[in-house]
């Protein structure tokens, strides 16, 4: 029998659980997203607090998300993710490609530490008011230099795909390509004017996010209450003056 997944991250916000959660809703696996439970059940964000401060776990947690599967814990989202890819057909059979799709969604995660440094350049504990000229510099940076080199970089990819180009490898939908739908999703939200600039250049990224928002589960699982919408507080947000 399936076990259940119990998936910990702040309840609020998309943020880093969202590349976990596409995967789990994609493989239509049963899972508990623990923090948007109630309190009286055990849920609730003191859940996730009571496991990064407990200082009795052998293997302690440094930073949500991560994921419990009975007794077993796993942490960061690309190691998360090529756990479940493994366990439910959204990795490739053999180890080469394998890996290569890890290699692939650690890069994404160095795009996301880079999307999220435009609205935070300092630091994470200030506001965004505090950094406010020195976001509009790092964004500046991003939005001509970072973000195409980035989309350039996947573009290539799937242009390289021998075996098909709608996927990153071969011709089945990856993890890694459900995390790119995110990206562009997100990206299409925080800088809504510059995507509508340089989209054309990236047809075949463009095409994935869109055949990605089509398939049956994605498409039931967007509009419904369990996707949390954008907002001022995730990695994606918006600020007109970020969007020049």
């Amino acid at each position: 029998m399936q076990k259940v997944y119990e998936l910990y991250y702040w309840p609020t916000i998309q943020g880093r659980g969202e590349f976990v959660r596409l995967a789990l809703e994609y493989a239509n696996v049963d899972y508990v997203d623990v923090a948007r439970q109630p309190e009286e059940e055990g849920g609730g964000v003191s859940a996730l607090i009571r496991f990064l401060e407990n200082k009795d776990m052998q293997n302690p947690q440094f930073a949500s998300p991560f994921l419990k599967i009975d007794e077993f814990i796993i942490g960061q989202t690309a190691n998360i993710l090529q756990y479940l890819g493994i366990r439910h057909a959204l990795a490739p059979d053999n180890e080469d490609d394998r890996l290569w799709i890890h290699q692939l969604q650690l890069t994404i995660a160095d795009f996301v530490v880079e999307i999220h440094d435009t609205h935070h350049p300092i630091a994470g504990e200030l506001y965004y008011e505090d950094q406010k000229e020195e976001a509009q510099r790092r964004a500046e940076n991003f939005r001509e230099n970072r973000l195409p080199k980035y989309l350039c970089y996947f573009e290539r990819v799937l242009a390289n795909n021998s075996r098909g180009n709608r996927y990153l490898v071969g011709n089945t939908l990856s993890y890694a390509d459900l995390s790119l739908f995110q990206l562009v999703a997100g990206l299409r939200y925080a800088f809504p004017n510059t995507m509508i600039r340089i989209e054309g250049e990236y047809p075949l990224l463009i095409a994935l996010h869109d055949h990605i928002e089509t398939l049956p589960r994605i498409g039931a699982y967007l509009p419904s209450g369990r996707r949390i919408p954008f907002n001022q507080r995730g990695i994606f947000r918006y600020y007109k003056e970020l969007d020049l």
